[in-house]
Order: structure tokens, then C-alpha cells, then sequence
């Protein structure tokens, strides 16, 4: 087997992964092995030499991802004893082995331990994103790992492809064990369609699994509008908590008629769904509901575009208090890393004095426990959510 490459840092920039903080950025570095690839493992050392952990290389701006603080070959036994701890974790929680809900997510990145690693469980298929090289290196392990997990009896791994790292591969993904392409899981007792081949992400959004539970909660009897639905997760909780009627609207056909379907599997009757752009959408409509839902899809990945996002994210929530009812409640949420927490209450401000409503903020909200943050790594809290009662 090959020698591990080893990388040297700068003097004072061994402190940050002393903390424990799993990336070391490319300014960072002092010196590094000639020849090492994308995705390999190195080790990084301090200045003075001293061993510091192990990650996976890359060319970008984070050059290593650290997998481990301790000297280790990532092998069989790694991954093993990784994804075992990962759903100690999950069975803690409560999600394993829940009749009412069968999906959730067993590892969570930098959360985890593991950068660059998305691992849904839906029934008793594994989905598997690799969103580093490194990681799509250790995919065989992974696999092999998941299948020797007690208590997951796991039937079927999907890889589903990233953009990341697949790029230019035409296809999604690839079956890794058994073929099951599509499942009805559950969430708190709601059925739900998933196809992980098609499908956003892995499938479903598991990580609002809590904020749909909690808008449930204030649906009674309400008209709701969900916007950028997708096959409508936060739309079923309304609809089964008994909103007199749920409004889903998305650009995609594909959602539009995974939402009807998971309507049909849970025999809801008062759902209707719009295919049409959100802004449009509010351009020809005036209608003013109870509950209006924002969960849009990330307005900037990058930090050169966080103003673009911030505008946008500031003219949708104007939009969304325009058609609030008085008395009437606003869901508005972000999943964009470089809108932190006070950027995006400070949107939701300006929208709120834009419209010149009367607003009190009931709930901050961020992603599931199954999404747990690394304390180490505060970049990992990337979903912002805020509750607002409208005068």
C-alpha cells in the first residue's frame, strides 16, 4: 500500500484543527507532498511536525477535510465504527425503529465526523451522496458498512450523483446493492411518496421533518399557502391537521404530480396544487391567507452571491406579508450558507417594514436533530427558519 502524503501547515495555523474544526483552508498549508491527487488521503502535520490528523486532499479553497484526529488508513473497520456511532445517535433520538416514521438522515457530514457524506435512510434503502472526492474514493467501504449495521437491515444503497464531484456523468446515480427505485415511507404517520432516482436531493427533505410537525400544529381550520413545494411536505402536515384548504405551488411538473400523489396516498381532499413560478405565481394573485410557507431553494452557494440572495430573499418575504391576513402567521426559511442568522432576520426585517405590517417573531427554527452541528464547525447550522405573527 502506499505511504500516506503528508501536508505541513504554516506556524500558528495548526490551532483551528487543534480545535477540532474539520477543514484547513489552502492559505493555510506550507508545504505539501509533489503529486498528491484529488480525493487522496494525506496527513496534515503542524509546523514543528507534529501530527495533527487525517483527511482527504482537494484543490479547492479547503484543501483537507479531516476525517479522523487520529493516524488511520480509513479502512473497513473506520467506517464500520463511524456509521455504528452515526446511528447510536439516530436510535437515541428516537428514529430508529419508530413505526410512524421511517426516514431520516443516519450521517450528516461535518456533524458526523465525515465531510462531504449524506446518508438518508427511507424504509430499508440507503441513499449515499458523496460530495467530495475523497469521499466518492471510500464509496465501496461505505457500502459494505451500511449492509453490516444491526438494527438497518438495509435491502437497498443508491449513490446518487452530486454535481460536485459527478458533474459529467448523464446518469443520477447507481445501484451499489439490490434495486429498489422508489418507496412510501413515513413521516409522522404521513405517507409519502419518494423516488431517490428523480427526486431532489436524496428524495425528500428530511431535514424540516420538526418545522413541518410544528406547522401542523397551527394549521386547524386554516387557508395555507405553501410556496416552492416541492411534492409537498410541509402541504400534507396542513392538510392533515385539518387546514380548510392547502395551496401547493412549484415550478415542477415532476412535484406537482408527486404532490397529488402523496394528496391521493393519505386520502387528503383539500389540497390543490399550482405549477408555476413562486413570483409569478404572486404577480397574478392577489388571494391572502392564514399561513404562508417560503422555503425556497438556496439563492447563493457562494459567497460572491450572497447580495443577488439577500435581495431576492428580501422581495419574496415582502411578497409573503403582503398576502398575510391580519392575525395570520408567516413560515419563512433559508438554507443558504452564506446567509447567516442575523443577515437573514435582518431580511426579514426590511421585508416586514417594506410591507408595513405589525410582525412578532414566535419561533427561530433550524434543521432536525438527525442534522446535528458540529459544535466545531458552526458553517454545518445552514437552515434558518423564523415564525412570525402578523398583526
Amino acid at each position: 500500500m502506499k505511504e500516506i502524503s503528508k501536508l505541513y501547515l504554516k506556524a500558528g495555523k495548526e490551532k483551528s484543527i487543534q480545535h477540532f474544526h474539520p477543514w484547513i483552508f489552502s492559505g493555510a498549508v506550507q508545504h505539501e507532498a509533489p503529486g498528491i491527487e484529488e480525493g487522496e488521503l494525506v496527513e496534515v502535520y503542524s509546523s514543528g511536525k507534529e501530527f495533527l490528523g487525517t483527511g482527504t486532499y482537494h484543490k479547492g479553497s479547503i484543501k483537507v477535510r479531516i476525517l479522523s484526529f487520529k493516524k488511520t488508513e480509513c479502512g473497513p473497520v473506520f467506517w464500520e465504527e463511524k456509521l455504528t456511532n452515526a446511528f447510536e445517535l439516530r436510535k437515541h433520538l428516537g428514529l430508529s425503529g419508530k413505526s410512524d416514521t421511517t426516514m431520516f438522515r443516519l450521517v450528516h457530514g461535518e456533524g458526523d465526523g465525515l465531510p462531504g457524506l449524506i446518508i438518508d435512510i427511507y424504509n430499508d434503502c440507503a441513499v449515499i451522496q458523496a460530495h467530495t472526492r475523497g469521499i466518492e474514493n471510500f464509496i465501496p467501504e461505505i457500502c459494505e458498512a451500511l449492509k453490516k449495521i444491526s438494527g438497518l437491515a438495509i435491502q437497498t444503497v443508491y449513490h446518487k450523483f452530486t454535481d460536485s464531484v459527478n458533474k459529467e456523468t448523464e446518469t443520477s446515480g447507481r445501484f451499489l446493492y439490490g434495486s429498489t427505485v422508489e418507496t412510501v415511507s413515513l413521516e409522522n404517520g404521513i405517507k409519502f411518496y419518494i423516488n431517490w432516482e428523480e427526486g431532489q436531493k436524496t428524495g425528500f427533505f428530511l431535514d424540516q421533518r420538526e418545522n413541518r410537525k410544528l406547522l401542523g400544529s397551527y394549521a386547524p381550520g386554516k387557508k395555507v399557502l405553501n410556496t416552492f413545494s416541492y411534492s409537498g411536505g410541509f402541504s400534507m402536515y396542513a392538510c392533515k391537521s385539518g387546514a380548510s384548504i392547502v395551496h401547493s405551488v412549484d415550478s415542477s411538473l415532476k412535484a406537482a404530480n408527486w404532490a397529488g400523489k402523496n394528496a391521493e396516498l393519505n386520502s387528503f381532499n383539500n389540497h390543490e396544487f399550482f405549477t408555476s413560478d413562486v413570483f409569478d405565481h404572486f404577480g397574478s394573485s392577489e388571494e391572502q391567507y392564514d399561513i404562508i410557507i417560503l422555503d425556497p431553494p438556496a439563492f447563493a452557494k457562494h459567497l460572491s452571491a450572497a447580495e443577488r440572495a439577500a435581495k431576492g430573499y428580501r422581495n419574496l418575504n415582502t411578497e409573503g406579508f403582503r398576502r398575510v391576513k391580519k392575525g395570520g402567521m408567516l413560515f419563512t426559511f433559508s438554507c443558504s450558507q452564506v446567509i447567516d442568522k442575523l443577515l437573514f432576520r435582518k431580511i426579514v426585517f426590511q421585508a416586514a417594514a417594506q410591507s408595513r405590517r405589525k410582525v412578532r417573531i414566535l419561533h427561530q427554527l433550524s434543521q432536525g436533530p438527525d442534522h446535528p452541528v458540529n459544535i466545531y464547525h458552526p458553517e454545518g447550522e445552514y437552515l434558518k427558519g423564523i415564525v412570525l405573527y402578523v398583526e
